[in-house]
């Protein structure tokens, strides 16, 4: 039985940033103005408990189905 093919690396990379890249100055501009006080490992440790999920449970999801064929051409 032939297994199916694995995304591309290289491209499932680019396509993770692309998404990431827009969410992750989106939340920097709304959330530290409300975090400006806090030290840099907790502003990054709130923003990281939003972002993880969001990738795990939507985006990543999005990306292999919307971009299947081409993540495996």
């Amino acid at each position: 039985m032939e297994q199916p093919s694995q995304p591309k690396k290289w491209k499932f990379a680019i396509l993770v940033w692309c998404f990431i890249y827009p969410i992750i100055t989106l939340l920097s501009e709304t959330l530290n103005p409300l975090m400006n006080d806090y030290p840099v490992p907790l502003r990054t440790f709130i923003t990281s408990i939003i972002l993880v999920p969001l990738m795990a449970f939507f985006y990543i999801p999005f990306i292999n189905k919307r971009f299947c064929k081409w993540l495996n051409k």
